[in-house]
């Protein structure tokens, strides 16, 4: 997905999907926030009656599995976050993290709901937000019966790179978000060990290169055709 080089939203996000006049009426109605690296934007369990819009950076959703933070997806620039326990009023089925320095535009539900019945055509955008979220969780269950460890971890890397990847000029893609192993392993729903194997395969197939929590793709057109089966 390519950002728009004003904003840095893509168009398939929420805020690139609107007129950037409606886009700046909605962030008109935000109290605009700051995180730092690590910091905590929403807390899983938490009851809130707020809307985030990512305005910049980029954030981890992670959920807690027998104890420990199992990462569930990343967010981009242009993101919303928090819609459905905020237009529920359900608690929080997440935790969000800034990977980095974020910004962010927080919107009270009065204020959103406000926002969508005088621009009606948004709820349409809020719909797929939903919808594009469900189904990169359907997609990940299908691949569980589907492929192979490495060929499940080349297709996570690439819809990760889509979101977060920065082409370098030789044409490698640095993922902009660190990534554990760990991570990695729970969103493919395999052992630690098992994905240590599948980043070796890919490495071996000159596809990736690794460091600590770094991933570059070094071959994305090789990926692209090993994600595909």
């Amino acid at each position: 997905m390519t950002p728009d080089p004003t904003t840095g939203w893509a168009p398939a996000t929420f805020l690139g999907g609107l007129t950037p006049g409606t886009a700046g009426e909605l962030l008109g109605l935000c109290d605009r926030r700051r995180h730092p690296a690590g910091g905590v934007i929403l807390r899983e369990g938490v009851t809130g009656s707020q809307v985030v819009l990512l305005v910049n950076g980029f954030v981890k959703v992670t959920t807690a599995v027998d104890g420990q933070a199992t990462l569930l997806g990343i967010r981009m620039p242009g993101e919303l976050i928090g819609e459905i326990g905020a237009l529920t009023g359900a608690p929080r089925n997440a935790t969000v993290t800034a990977c980095g320095p974020v910004q962010v535009g927080v919107a009270s539900r009065v204020a959103f709901e406000d926002f969508l019945r005088r621009h009606p055509d948004t709820s349409n955008l809020v719909m797929a937000t939903i919808a594009r979220k469900l189904t990169w969780a359907n997609r990940r269950r299908s691949d569980f019966a589907a492929f192979p460890a490495h060929i499940r971890l080349a297709r996570l890397l690439v819809e990760i790179s889509e979101v977060c990847g920065r082409p370098a000029p030789d044409g490698r893609i640095e993922i902009a978000v660190p990534l554990s192993q760990p991570e990695l392993a729970a969103m493919i729903a395999i052992a630690r060990a098992t994905v240590q194997k599948a980043l070796h395969e890919l490495r071996a197939l000159g596809l990736i290169s690794t460091a600590y929590r770094r991933i570059v793709i070094a071959d994305p057109a090789g990926l692209h055709r090993l994600a595909g089966g």
